[in-house]
C-alpha cells in the first residue's frame, strides 16, 4: 500500500527527473519523482481537463483536490494570479514536489497543502472544484470528493471532473446530478469523460 501515489508516503526508490510540457497555452517545467501520479508526463486525463475548464463567473479561490506534482493547480494559478488555488492531496512526496514546481514556475498565489480527500480544507465558498480524482483508492473516495467538494462551492461555482468512462463516469455523473440536480459532460475523448455540475 505505502507505494501507491494515494498513500502518505510512499516507499518507492527516489527518481526524480524533470520535463517541459505545455499547458494552455504555457509551458511549464515540472520535477517528478517515483511514488507519484503520471511521473513521466501530465497524464491524459488531466490534459483534457485543463484544456477543458472554463473559469466560473462567481469571485473566490479554486481547489486542486488530488494536485500530484501539480500541473492542474500550478497552471491555473499562473493563468489567475489574483485568485488563491488550493492545491491539496494525501502524499507527502508529491505535495513536496508541487511546491517545487509552483516555485520553479514562479506561481505565487497557491496554498498547498496535505489533505485525506477534503478533510483539511477549512475555506469555504469555492469558485470552482477541480479533480482527477484517485480511482484506484475506491469509489468511496472518489464519491467523498465529489460530495464535499460540492458543498464547498460557492453559490454559482462550479466542479470539475475527469473519469474514464470505465472507471466509473456514468455512476460520477448519477452522483453529480443527484447533488446539483444537472450535470454536464464537458468534453469527450478517448474514453475520457470531462464532468461539470453548478451549484
Amino acid at each position: 500500500m505505502g507505494d501507491h501515489y494515494f498513500s502518505k508516503n510512499p516507499d518507492s526508490e527516489h527518481r526524480p527527473r524533470q520535463f517541459s510540457f505545455t499547458l494552455r497555452g504555457k509551458e511549464y517545467r515540472f520535477n517528478t519523482d517515483a511514488g507519484v501520479f503520471s511521473r513521466t508526463e501530465v497524464d491524459f486525463g488531466s490534459r483534457l481537463l485543463v484544456a477543458t475548464f472554463e473559469w466560473p463567473k462567481v469571485e473566490g479561490p479554486v481547489l486542486d483536490a488530488g494536485c500530484g506534482y501539480g500541473p492542474i493547480g500550478i497552471s491555473l494559478a499562473a493563468e489567475q494570479p489574483d485568485r488563491t488555488i488550493h492545491m491539496i492531496d494525501i502524499n507527502d512526496r508529491a505535495l513536496s514536489l508541487a511546491r517545487q514546481n509552483a516555485k520553479v514556475n514562479g506561481v505565487e498565489n497557491v496554498k498547498i497543502y496535505e489533505s485525506d480527500r477534503l478533510q483539511n480544507v477549512s475555506e469555504e465558498g469555492f469558485a470552482a472544484v477541480i479533480t482527477n480524482p484517485p480511482i484506484r483508492a475506491g469509489k468511496q473516495v472518489v464519491f467523498d470528493i465529489l460530495r464535499n467538494g460540492f458543498a464547498k462551492l460557492a453559490e454559482g461555482g462550479e466542479i470539475w471532473v475527469v473519469i474514464q468512462k470505465k472507471q466509473g463516469a456514468p455512476s460520477a455523473l448519477k452522483e453529480l446530478e443527484r447533488l446539483a440536480g444537472s450535470c454536464e459532460t464537458a468534453a469527450k475523448s478517448k474514453g475520457y469523460f470531462i464532468l461539470r455540475a453548478k451549484k
